[in-house]
């Protein structure tokens, strides 16, 4: 199945492939915070008038985080469903997920600022994400929910790919040994 044409996606890869090599450069000496940085720095502004600015920031916001684990080479799933829940990104995949929760990262990009939408989704998630702690959100601003990421220029959203290398490496998933944590 051919995944639709998005503005956002083609823009954020297009940078993307204009700064493959400084990207991998970055890679090699282990600076993921400034490889996101410099994602936001020059994508974040145009991204967010593109539509609605949260379902653009949400869509940014995943696309960084899937080239970041991809580049990084750590097992995630995304845009999956299961057990009729939708699940933006689950790490390391749904079989550990049925398994051990306690072993799963399961992050949530909501794409709103409704506190009740992010309450029910949250809600839902903890259904098959039984532990509380291992569900992650990333929004467009802070809305006093827990583990929470902010996706803004300027801000400590990039911590989250650090957050994830020390949950992996703390749950002894080998794979994601590039970042020593």
């Amino acid at each position: 199945m051919q995944e639709e044409y998005n503005p956002i996606k083609e823009y954020l890869f297009n940078y993307l492939e204009k700064s493959e090599k400084k990207f991998a450069e970055l890679f090699s000496q282990n600076k993921m915070d400034d490889i996101i940085n410099d994602i936001l720095n020059n994508c974040y502004y145009k991204v967010s008038l593109m539509d609605n600015k949260e379902e653009s920031l949400g869509v940014l916001a995943t696309g960084i985080l899937h080239y970041m684990l991809t580049n990084a080479g750590l097992t995630s799933q995304r845009k999956l469903e299961h057990q009729g829940i939708e699940i933006d990104i689950v790490i390391p995949d749904l079989k550990t997920l049925e398994k051990d929760p306690k072993k799963t990262l399961v992050i949530c990009i909501p794409k709103t600022l409704d506190k009740k939408i992010i309450k029910e989704k949250t809600e839902k998630l903890q259904k098959i994400q039984l532990e509380k702690q291992n569900i992650w959100l990333v929004l467009t601003q802070d809305l006093g929910f827990d583990n929470t990421y902010i996706i803004q220029k300027e801000n400590t959203f990039s911590n989250i790919i650090f957050d994830i290398a020390q949950f992996v490496n703390v749950q002894g998933h080998d794979k994601f040994k590039i970042l020593r944590i």
